[in-house]
């Protein structure tokens, strides 16, 4: 057993948010085991290894484990590389009287044994979906989700047990977007064709400054770096929640490098009489592309999967045809699968089920919707929105 004690100091809270406790891995090790303890204040939890990402949990969990064939959620399982791993620690909350703590790292000689989830029935009462939606030929949209968590972060749900859920909602898209880890991704091919339904790989940028989402296969995003710095490769970046409480967007960023793509459509955005969303995204840049996302993390919270739902003109029902759809702007918000709906194909927008809502373009023109299906020219780039008489924000579409 391997023991590291101290106390953490609000000084060096300031000096370096994150640390690193080094411990030695040598050869022959079957598996790992560390716990954290500490007293007020709030630190989170993760591991390098000699080649790297090993898993982050961030506040949700105190101990993990990885094993050549099996790792606690949010922990890449594989071969114990000898040499120099990391605990990585992350002082998010440190009060003035400091935070005494202990990390204690057990190796052990044999893999212990692996925890069990117990997959959920395969869901047999998926609603209609909903049609008549204008499309070019050879593509159709899809109804999902950009923003929700599992057990390999704060998540109560297993990716299947989230999966099941995401179907009986209706959904024919969910983004997996756990907090700094990847560790989900390995599991969303198969759980996604026992399922019925496209799984999304992402990940959640998690800072005190703010967070983002990357959608797509892009391999780990390293979030102790600046955020002009994060690197999507084949994927999309997105700025999350930029005005939710004290995870408001915050970070330093240059024009040239601002992400176009943003979550405005949150549940921190209750009250969507409050345009605040609206002027940041235009502040931020002018071609902004809204999305929406719910960051469900538990049934038992407010926020309900698929609340709001994002739609996607995709050319196919695979994560690949969803991100290059996200990637190219088509997409849409709406507050659920029903309801009003602003689509945009080509140049020309389409208001459906909005009979007397107000259509707002980037360029500041209102007009009246008069029924239930109504074409009209798109005024540019941008989001176009629709609002009620009360200029209440019922759907956006880029």
């Amino acid at each position: 057993m391997i023991r590291f004690e101290g106390v953490w100091t609000l000084e060096d809270r300031l000096e370096r948010i994150m640390r690193e406790v080094p411990f030695e891995v040598p050869p022959g090790t079957a598996a790992l085991t560390v716990r954290l303890r500490f007293e007020g204040g709030v630190i989170d939890l993760g591991c390098g290894g000699p080649d790297g990402f090993r898993g982050w949990s961030g506040g949700a969990r105190d101990t993990y484990t990885i094993a050549a064939d099996w790792a606690t959620p949010g922990y890449l399982p594989g071969e114990l590389e000898p040499g120099e791993w990391q605990v990585w620690l992350r002082l998010h909350r440190v009060p003035p009287e400091g935070v005494p703590y202990e990390v204690t790292v057990e190796l052990h000689d044999r893999v212990p044994e692996r925890p069990e989830y117990p997959l959920p029935p395969v869901v047999s009462d998926r609603p209609a979906r909903r049609g008549g939606l204008p499309a070019p030929s050879g593509m159709r949209w899809l109804a999902g989700d950009l923003h929700a968590h599992t057990v390999h972060s704060d998540g109560t749900l297993t990716v299947p047990e989230l999966a099941d859920l995401a179907v009986r909602q209706g959904l024919d898209f969910l983004a997996v977007t756990d907090h700094n880890t990847v560790s989900h991704h390995p599991e969303l091919p198969g759980v996604a064709k026992r399922a019925g339904i496209v799984l999304v790989p992402g990940q959640e940028v998690t800072t005190d400054y703010g967070h983002a989402n990357v959608f797509g296969d892009t391999g780990w995003v390293d979030f102790r770096r600046p955020a002009d710095e994060w690197d999507a490769p084949g994927g999309v970046l997105s700025i999350n929640h930029p005005l939710s409480g004290d995870c408001a967007w915050r970070h330093p960023v240059p024009p040239g490098r601002r992400a176009r793509h943003v979550e405005l459509w949150h549940s921190s955005w209750w009250d969507r009489t409050w345009g605040a969303p609206l002027a940041w995204a235009a502040l931020w840049r002018d071609d902004t592309v809204a999305l929406g996302g719910s960051d469900f993390h538990d049934p038992a919270q407010h926020k309900s999967l698929g609340e709001p739902t994002t739609w996607v003109l995709a050319e196919d029902a695979s994560p690949e045809a969803v991100v290059a759809a996200i990637a190219a702007g088509r997409t849409a918000v709406t507050n659920g699968r029903t309801g009003p709906i602003l689509l945009r194909v080509g140049d020309e927008l389409h208001a459906l089920d909005a009979d007397g809502s107000v259509l707002c373009g980037p360029d500041g023109r209102r007009t009246a919707v008069r029924g239930d299906r109504v074409a009209l020219p798109a005024s540019g780039t941008g989001t176009h929105r629709l609002e009620t008489d009360r200029n209440e924000v019922i759907a956006l579409c880029g």
